[in-house]
Parts: C-alpha cells; structure tokens; sequence
C-alpha cells in the first residue's frame, strides 16, 4: 500500500515562517503536485525607477492597513464602544474621533456581548451621527457570546496553533465581503493558548496578520492589561511578544492623578507602539450620550501658558521645601518631584503629569539640576535651582 507523504510535514512551525507562507494557495510553499515551488528571492535593483508603494491607513497614525493594531482598556473602559464607533465609521465614510477613516466595509466580531447588547451600543451610536440602521449595509455583525471563540487550536505535543473551523469561516468572510476593517473583540476569548508564551503569541498575531495581509485590510484586536499593565501605566499583558509582533497598539484609559478620577466620563487613547508612526500621541475623549467624543484640542497658545505656569509653580515649590530643608528628586519613590507638588496645597491646580513634563523642560533649560551630597557611601541626589 503506498503511504501518501504530507509535503508539510517537515517545515518548521508556522511562528518561524513568514507570514505570508502560513496560508493556502497562492502562498503554499509547495506545488499541488508536492514539488518545491519557484523562488521568490529577488534582486533589490528589480525596484529601480519604480514608484515606492505609499503607506496604507484606516486611520492615520493610528491604525495601518494589512496588519494588526492591539487596542488595549481595561474591563468598563468603553474600548469595545470604540472599536465599534470606528467600525461605524468605516461602514458609512465618516469620521472617528474627528479623524478621517478609510472608506470601506466593516467586519465586527464580539465574543463579549450578545446580539441585544450590540443593537443598544450600535443605536447609541447610530442616534448620536445622526444616522440611520438602514445605511449599514457594509457593517457586519457577529456575536460569539457563549460560544466556542477560539480562533486556533493549540497542538500541544509540538505547541503549534492551528486555525480552528471558526478562523476558517471569518476568513471566508471576509474574502467575500473585502472589508476595510475586521474587529476582534476579544484577546482572551480568542486565544487559546497561554498569554505568557512568547511563541504562541506570535504564532497567533501571525495568523491574524496573513489575513490582513492576503485580503488587504486592518484587523482590530481588543485586549485586556495584567494588573501590572495597569499600573504601570503600560497596558501590557503577558508575554512582550504581544507589543513586539504588532505594528501598532493603543490603549485606552481612564483619567486618574495620583487615585482621584475628577471625571469618571474621561478617557485618554494613547499610542504606545507606532511602527510607522511616533509614539506617544495621546487624544482626551469624553462619553456623551452612549458615544466617546473627542474633546476640543489645545491650542499652541494654550499649551504655552498651562507650561509655563506648571515651570513658574514648580520652581516656587522648589524654593518653598528648600527653605523648609526638605528635598525632592527625580528617580521616583516618596520624594519624587512630580507627586509631591501635585499633593502640594499650593499646587495652583497643576497636576503631576504637568509638574513631570515642566521638570523635563527646566532641565533641559539648565533652570534646575540634580545635585548629591551624603558620604561616599550612600550619595543622595536631590533636585536644587540654579541660581
């Protein structure tokens, strides 16, 4: 009896393939007949005199086309309301947080909420643009709730994910209706293996960007911070493979200064990784009426004066705990600068992040510098004014 040999049997796991050789046809490494497929090496210089290919976006600066963007929130943040004002967006050629949107169909997935929660969130939505269910055509919906989710199975006898039935049929779908944007909401629903292993992270980001990469759109994958994450500021869960194999990832949060939230409405959207972008773009949102909108941004003269009264507070601080022999400095802990002027009664309303950004300006300007003093021993730092 002849043994059928399987022409895939002796590749290397999927995480250390290229993306685009982990699909079917065209991308199949081997021939229908088994033999090795043509080479697809080619000499740098075949660009010569071609046009560079522009950078594609669903949202400039924010979410690159054909590859995946993590948006991370922790539970109640309202991400999962934001992915889906974006995907509404899209649907319909409007605007998302006052940014224009590729123009597009929109694919949302929710392995969170049922179908009646993704009508009331949706109508919100719908209610607040002034819209209609009617121009929605290019907006699907699929709940997941109570489910199986899993997007790949894992082998644990090799610790190779492989796409699930379900990962099949989303991509069936999407190779139909070609949307600009698919939405996956999310991470830990999705994902089957442990979020702490480097390998099946990757694995799994490498599966969702062939997609985006074959049907050439922007996959959204929504995402919950470890408590670490949380704290720190970061947003990060698991293992860094997550921030490392996406090429964009934000993170919504609330807005808290040192554990008092003045506004349980406010939230702030920061880029943390921007692989084509920078890094470190924030924008304030407010919930309004079941939607997040963008608040009115600052002017340059605005920015200006909120600067230098956070400077002028911050060295009359400076001056008033050094009369009183007390130090602060710059590495943190219970004297750090930023966090006991913004505890500080004559703080004039600056809060930390104003005091932290005003101690880097007067830095840089050389008004302030770090000084030491103690035994050899045990030197301590300590921030003084330059006269």
């Amino acid at each position: 009896m002849n043994v059928h040999h399987d022409p895939f049997a002796d590749l290397p796991p999927a995480d250390d393939m290229p993306p685009d050789d982990r699909f079917g046809p065209p991308h199949n490494p081997f021939l229908e007949d088994g033999a090795p497929r043509a080479s697809r090496f080619f000499p740098a210089s075949e660009w010569s005199g071609k046009p560079v290919p522009p950078r594609e976006w669903l949202v400039r600066d924010l979410v690159p086309s054909r590859t995946v963007t993590l948006l991370g929130g922790d539970g109640g943040t309202g991400k999962s309301l934001l992915a889906l004002q974006l995907a509404y967006a899209v649907a319909t050629g409007g605007a998302w947080l006052g940014r224009g949107v590729a123009d597009g169909g929109a694919l949302f997935i929710s392995a969170e909420d049922d179908e009646a929660e993704l009508h009331r969130r949706l109508d919100d939505v719908v209610q607040a643009s002034g819209g209609s269910f009617d121009d929605l055509d290019r907006l699907t919906l699929r709940s997941l709730a109570g489910e199986d989710a899993l997007l790949a199975m894992l082998d644990r006898s090799g610790g190779v994910l492989l796409a699930s039935a379900l990962f099949h049929e989303i991509e069936k779908r999407i190779a139909e209706e070609k949307p600009a944007l698919v939405v996956l909401d999310t991470l830990a629903d999705l994902f089957p293996g442990n979020e702490n292993d480097r390998a099946q992270a990757r694995q799994f980001v490498g599966l969702l960007r062939g997609l985006a990469i074959k049907h050439e759109c922007a996959m959204l994958l929504l995402s919950h911070p470890s408590l670490s994450g949380l704290n720190s500021g970061s947003g990060t869960s698991g293992s860094t493979a997550w921030n490392n194999s996406v090429r964009s990832r934000l993170y919504l949060e609330r807005v808290i200064q040192d554990g008092y939230e003045a506004n349980p409405d406010a939230r702030l959207l920061s880029t943390k990784k921007a692989n084509y972008g920078r890094n470190g773009g924030e924008i304030s949102v407010t919930w309004q009426g079941g939607v997040f909108v963008a608040d009115a941004p600052e002017t340059g003269l605005d920015r200006m004066a909120a600067g230098a009264k956070a400077e002028r507070v911050f060295l009359k601080l400076l001056g008033l705990l050094a009369a009183q022999g007390r130090r602060v400095n710059t590495g943190g802990g219970q004297t750090y600068a930023p966090t006991v002027f913004s505890n500080h009664p004559e703080a004039e309303g600056v809060n930390k992040r104003g005091f932290r950004s005003a101690m880097e300006t007067l830095l840089a300007a050389g008004k302030i510098r770090l000084a030491e003093d103690g035994p050899p021993s045990k030197r301590r730092q300590f921030l003084e004014a330059v006269e």
